[in-house]
């Protein structure tokens, strides 16, 4: 079975496969990779995706994707803000999107997908750079490791959708209710049961979880990480983050430095 369009081999240039003994040793490489992975060009049209990837995302065929799908045109990527943060991968940054949430409904109206069972997929996908003898970004690679592939009821899932593309604007319990197209008490008692948190809980995880993956960034300082997010770097906030990481901010921004 064929990982590649037939234009596809002669298209990655020299430089990308000197990387390796020989040519047969990168595809043997990309074949059996366990994770879903991807290859794009430069522009952000998509190359190569192995299997794991076709199946995990439910893509119908190699040949309605390869050369047709473009990750900066992609709608949910710009939706959720992260079109930008992929393209740093073309200043040869290595990119981590933790907890990137998909409705499959989504997916299924703008991709050519199988129709599924599910409602959401969640995923962190690291992106890196494939760069030439020149040390140019002809290519970049992005791997998901899937972590959440969910079929639970269609208002928890609408729920979470308006959680996780709202996180840096203040809980609003109303809202996220309407968003489900239920009472916020009604919301509320029937979130906690099948999630086991409130939806304020919910939110709170989440956006200390994107406060950890910009805390990442070698560029920007606790305080304005934490701008960022829209929150206030003081005595709370820093406490929150503690109780929920087991490390105050600066520790952890250390830490993976």
């Amino acid at each position: 079975m064929s990982y590649y369009d037939e234009n596809t081999r002669d298209g990655i240039p020299d430089s990308l496969m000197q990387k390796f003994d020989e040519q047969e040793l990168f595809y043997r490489l990309f074949e059996s990779f366990p994770y879903p992975i991807q290859i794009f060009s430069h522009d952000g049209t998509a190359r190569m995706i192995n299997d794991a990837a076709l199946r995990m995302i439910g893509i119908k065929s190699r040949e309605a994707h390869i050369g047709k799908y473009n990750v900066f045109e992609d709608p949910i990527v710009q939706e959720i803000g992260a079109t930008e943060q992929i393209r740093q991968v073309l200043k040869g940054k290595t990119v981590h999107l933790i907890d990137f949430t998909a409705s499959y409904d989504d997916m299924m109206r703008y991709y050519d997908v199988e129709e599924r069972d599910l409602k959401t997929i969640i995923s962190d996908i690291t992106c890196f750079p494939l760069v030439n003898n020149e040390g140019r970004t002809e290519y970049f690679a992005a791997v998901f490791i899937f972590k959440t592939v969910y079929k639970g009821k269609a208002e928890i899932v609408r729920g979470k959708h308006y959680i996780r593309t709202h996180w840096k604007e203040p809980f609003d319990a109303e809202k996220v209710a309407k968003a489900a197209y239920l009472s916020k008490s009604h919301f509320t008692k029937l979130f906690k049961k099948h999630t086991g948190m409130t939806p304020y809980e919910y939110y709170i995880d989440y956006k200390i979880s994107k406060l950890k993956e910009i805390l990442r960034d070698t560029n920007l300082s606790v305080s304005q990480a934490f701008a960022v997010c829209n929150m206030n770097y003081n005595g709370y906030s820093a406490r929150l983050f503690k109780k929920k990481v087991g490390v105050s901010p600066p520790e952890y921004k250390n830490a993976v430095k």
